[in-house]
């Protein structure tokens, strides 16, 4: 069945939380202009949605570009500081690392990164082709509008980081599907309303490559997308090594935190001290601090579809909910990324984030999962495992640990699409802490 044939079923989906205008007015006065209805009628791959969301605008120098908000929110680089500086020493050059370190001197501070390897690190847990960047947590409407307000976020970044890379586009907005019992897509409907989040429900014939649970419906967010995550983590280093305000200090490990005192120790035998540490080494942070957390690896098989089929699965966006138990997900290829798929049930706890494991025999659970229809015609090109940590009260934010030391110590499995909420939220916190030391000195 061609693209066109599979994009054609939307044309009559029913779409919630949009102006039916035509001028796409939407909520609060803002303006959205929605993803099209059938792109692969007009040869337009939308690997990159046409969406402004409310609040939001283009700038002419943004056209090559879209997708990309214009500057002027909470992470947007203003040329000063907004407050007093503080010498904030950050462990981890991963995403929540990364992305702490720019807020850090987005308010002003000073920053020293340190990481046990290459800035960034490609065995870092976050670096990965793509992450799903989603809204709707059916039933919850408290944390379907949180998680909307992401979509803001990341789209300051993507400005932000792309600012001398024209065509970058490290957010890409292809929609998010979730596959749901029918039963509860009234259910998805309500949160999605009652969140301000569009979605529109569709129905899975409209998407033959996946493998649907049987019996499903599903629901689609065309605001919903996908991040580069490893293009992402390069342009964060890049930026953060070209401003006078960071220091990156690549092949140093950090071995020990003095929560008292605001020293890191470092593998070397000597010691790095600021005003203010902050821990973010993903997996790898509870051997720093000492807080309670539980290891998880989940199992992922990178994909590449059969030529004939590479043009539909550019047009396809992220699906979770899928596979025979509805337990799989999958992000396509976009941007010249392969299809990667995985399934819950190939997630474990696991005591060591090294030890050996079977790499066929989970890479073949995942594949007799269902995700994907006939997936005997593509090839395995990787297998990975993913490592993150949860905390028994499901926190996945910073912690404070000392006086002047806060660790993220379990940022659970949606660890990177939170970082910049798990980042604004402990930079706040140093406000006080800038008011001391001022004081102090």
């Amino acid at each position: 069945m061609s693209a066109g044939t599979r994009q054609g079923g939307l044309s009559s989906a029913v779409v919630l939380g949009e102006s039916p205008s035509a001028t796409g007015g939407g909520r609060d006065g803002g303006t959205a202009v929605l993803l099209g209805e059938s792109p692969a009628a007009t040869g337009v791959v939308p690997d990159v949605a046409e969406v402004v969301l409310p609040g939001e605008s283009r700038t002419a120098s943004s056209a090559g570009r879209p997708g990309v908000a214009t500057p002027g929110g909470d992470w947007a680089w203003t040329g000063g500081s907004r407050r007093g500086g503080l010498r904030v020493v950050v462990v981890g050059g991963g995403i929540s690392g990364l992305l702490t370190a720019i807020r850090c001197v987005l308010d002003g501070h000073r920053v020293v990164l340190l990481e046990r390897g290459p800035v960034p690190h490609p065995g870092a847990t976050s670096f990965d082709q793509h992450r799903a960047l989603r809204a709707l947590v059916v039933g919850d409407t408290a944390a379907t509008r949180q998680a909307a307000e992401l979509h803001r976020h990341w789209r300051e970044l993507d400005a932000l980081l792309c600012d001398h890379l024209p065509g970058a586009g490290l957010y890409r907005r292809v929609g998010v599907l979730q596959a749901l019992p029918p039963g509860q897509v009234p259910a998805a409907v309500a949160t999605a309303s009652a969140a301000g989040v569009p979605i529109r429900i569709v129905h899975p014939s409209a998407y033959p490559l996946v493998g649907f649970p049987r019996g499903s419906g599903a629901v689609l967010e065309p605001h919903a997308g996908t991040l580069l995550a490893d293009r992402m983590l390069h342009a964060a280093a890049r930026w953060l090594r070209h401003h006078p305000d960071a220091e990156l200090r690549p092949g140093r490990e950090a071995v020990g935190i003095d929560p008292d005192r605001a020293r890191v120790r470092l593998a070397d035998g000597t010691t790095v001290t600021g005003d203010v540490v902050l821990v973010a080494a993903g997996p790898w942070t509870g051997a720093l601090v000492d807080r309670p957390v539980a290891l998880h690896r989940q199992t992922m098989v990178y994909l590449r579809p059969p030529a004939a089929l590479a043009h539909a699965w550019a047009a396809t966006p992220t699906v979770g909910g899928i596979g025979t138990d509805g337990r799989a997900w999958l992000l396509p290829s976009v941007a010249g990324t392969l299809l990667k798929v995985s399934t819950d049930a190939v997630r474990r706890e696991v005591t060591t984030l090294s030890g050996p494991d079977d790499d066929a025999g989970w890479a073949a659970r995942v594949l007799a999962a269902g995700v994907v229809s006939d997936v005997d015609g593509y090839d395995v090109v990787r297998v990975k495992h993913c490592h993150y940590a949860t905390a028994a009260d499901g926190n996945t934010g910073f912690v404070r640990i000392g006086p002047a030391v806060w660790a993220r110590p379990a940022s659970g499995g949606d660890g990177f699409r939170t970082a910049p909420l798990a980042a604004d939220a402990v930079v706040a916190q140093l406000a006080g802490q800038a008011t001391a030391v001022g004081t102090l000195a």
